[in-house]
């Protein structure tokens, strides 16, 4: 069975993003990223796809959530529900889902691990939110805080964690 995993950076009223793109510049966050799902699935949704600035992720199972016609798409598989794009990677290990935000809303409640960077500011202006989250239903397992430097404009907290299992 695989595991299904929520990857996101989020800052801290849980904004991810304004206008299709991303509210910062984080290397290190991007390398934990590429390192924590290539090899795997992810599954995003259209706008998410088409944010990407070389299209389809390398080395990824990329699978687009979206009621646009497959030809609309490279290298992508297309699937119009959750439901089909967990079929499509049923022998996936790990399945990750990497955005947008009604991406995550559906994917919070059947999510087995989240991997969350949190930034360490408010950007005003954000016009995409990641869902509230219960973190009542999560052990965190582990924590890496970061400091701004001369490549992070901002503080950032790399956080991961399981969904905790009666």
């Amino acid at each position: 069975m695989s595991i299904i995993s929520i990857i996101t950076a989020v800052d801290e009223k849980n904004a991810i993003g304004k206008k299709q793109q991303l509210l910062w510049n984080l290397p290190y966050d991007m390398q934990r990223f590429k390192g924590a799902t290539t090899g795997h699935a992810v599954v995003m949704g259209r706008r998410t796809f088409e944010s990407l600035p070389k299209g389809a992720l390398p080395k990824r199972k990329n699978v687009v959530l979206t009621t646009l016609p497959p030809e609309s798409f490279v290298d992508v598989f297309v699937c119009n529900s959750m439901q089909d794009a967990l079929e499509l990677c049923e022998k996936e290990d790990e399945i990750f889902m990497i955005g947008g935000a009604m991406v995550y809303k559906s994917a919070l409640d059947i999510a087995d691990k989240l991997y969350l960077t949190r930034v360490h500011h408010v950007f005003e202006d954000a016009d995409i939110f990641f869902p509230e989250i219960n973190f009542d239903q999560w052990e965190e397992i582990e924590r890496d805080a970061h400091p701004a430097d001369e490549k992070h404009a901002y503080s950032y907290t790399f956080h991961t964690y399981l969904r905790k299992r009666e």
